[in-house]
């Protein structure tokens, strides 16, 4: 069997960890578990990572690029900003229904992050990591659209990402009680309401 480069070898730990922490906690999943779960020795799983920190950072990293590939593809220019906009919103949302198990895990892993002394960092780096893909979501739709945000794209990119995480903590919790459609619909006005056009024209109203 020919010799699998490490940065692929990784990859794969990392998918087989999020299968057992999402399947049985993230504090039942064992450094053992991970290696049995990709079908490698533990000897293996050592050598691509030299801490159970390294590791939960590239879970953490691999679970926001996993919904972000689809939201970027969703994202691509529309008709109308609005329609741009909600193409993305429906995007997340349908990975979140299709993957809860995946989202709920996201939530795991800030807590325990929080709870466990020396792994606090990861918790604020995971939320520093939602923010920072919204900025730069918000970027490449503003120079593929010409708008320019009414307020800073931090403050627009921080406001996205605690609106997202807010209303997905919501459906896992409610789960099909909540009214998504008109959800999304609300929060794309809302944030197409906080751009406007580079010649400073606002964006069109949203459906009545």
């Amino acid at each position: 069997m020919a010799r699998m480069p490490s940065a692929e070898r990784r990859r794969q730990l990392t998918e087989a960890a999020i299968r057992a922490m999402t399947r049985d906690g993230v504090s039942r999943t064992t450094t053992r578990s991970i290696a049995a779960e990709a079908g490698i020795s533990l000897s293996v799983f050592h050598y691509c990572f030299d801490s159970k920190q390294a590791l939960i950072e590239s879970v953490i990293t691999a679970i926001t690029e996993h919904y972000v590939t689809v939201v970027k593809e969703a994202m691509r220019p529309k008709g109308t900003l609005r329609e741009t906009i909600r193409s993305g919103f429906q995007a997340y949302w349908d990975h979140v229904c299709a993957n809860p198990g995946e989202h709920m895990l996201t939530y795991e892993l800030t807590q325990y992050a929080l709870r466990q002394p020396g792994f606090e960092h990861l918790a604020r780096r995971q939320y520093e990591l939602y923010s920072d893909t919204y900025a730069e979501l918000v970027e490449r739709l503003r120079l593929s659209m010409n708008f320019e945000p009414l307020v800073p794209v931090t403050v627009l990119a921080r406001y996205l990402a605690a609106m997202t995480d807010g209303l997905t903590l919501h459906f896992l919790v409610l789960g099909e009680d909540t009214p998504a459609a008109e959800i999304l619909d609300t929060v794309t006005d809302h944030v197409a309401g906080l751009v406007r056009d580079a010649d400073g024209a606002l964006p069109e109203a949203g459906p009545a």
